[in-house]
């Protein structure tokens, strides 16, 4: 269900491109390119770059500069002033740990679509009544994983969402099995090993397989 890239992406239309949106964790600027392409070549567009290191954003903006076929997203995005860093480093969606309503505006401010990462009830609750209906379950197997997925889809009928957090191959399939869960997302795609021997090829073939997951 691959999205056109062009104009202002949907929350849903991020979600909807892939079965699996890669969480990438990058400590090297050299390897933000070719790990892009790789992850493209593979099938899977939608890139989230945590802001977990001090290389992050400068790694978001290579990518955004260099590799036509991705759309750049932030992740581990935490306050107003993240927001602000993502959306000039060429970030076009944002993908946070938590939800405030500071963070939500900020990403609005910034013309970013925005995940907000939810763990309860009440969170869900909050997020939706700011206009949030494409939430990331966070941490997703440590929350309940797929159980909790099932519970929430009669209260939360309206609500689609992302697991992310501890989702492998092998659990995958039970999480993009239900119907209101519209992607996963999962650090497996950009193996710490393959990134630091450069083995861009071994990320192609994940991303390829992840691509394939049926949902």
């Amino acid at each position: 269900m691959a999205v056109s890239l062009s104009g202002k992406l949907t929350a849903l239309q991020v979600m909807q491109d892939a079965p699996v949106i890669p969480v990438i964790v990058l400590n090297d600027v050299a390897h933000a390119v070719p790990m892009a392409r790789a992850l493209v070549a593979g099938g899977i567009r939608m890139l989230e770059v945590t802001l977990r290191t001090p290389q992050a954003l400068a790694c978001m903006e290579a990518i955004a500069q260099e590799v036509p076929g991705a759309v750049v997203g932030a992740g581990t995005v935490r306050s107003p002033a993240d927001a602000a860093a993502a959306a000039k480093a060429g970030a076009r969606f944002a993908v946070s740990p938590g939800y405030t309503r500071a963070v939500g505006q900020a990403c609005r401010d910034q013309g970013l679509s925005l995940l907000p990462g939810v763990a309860t009830g009440s969170e869900i609750m909050m997020a939706q009544e700011d206009g949030y209906t494409e939430l990331k379950f966070f941490p997703a197997m440590q929350a309940g994983g797929p159980a909790m997925l099932k519970a929430w889809s009669g209260p939360f009928f309206d609500v689609k969402f992302c697991p992310t957090g501890g989702v492998t191959p092998q659990n995958a399939h039970d999480l993009l099995s239900l119907s209101n869960v519209a992607c996963v997302g999962g650090s497996w795609l950009v193996p710490p090993d393959a990134m630091a021997q450069g083995d861009w090829a071994r990320i192609e073939a994940l991303a390829r397989e992840a691509s394939r997951l049926p949902r």
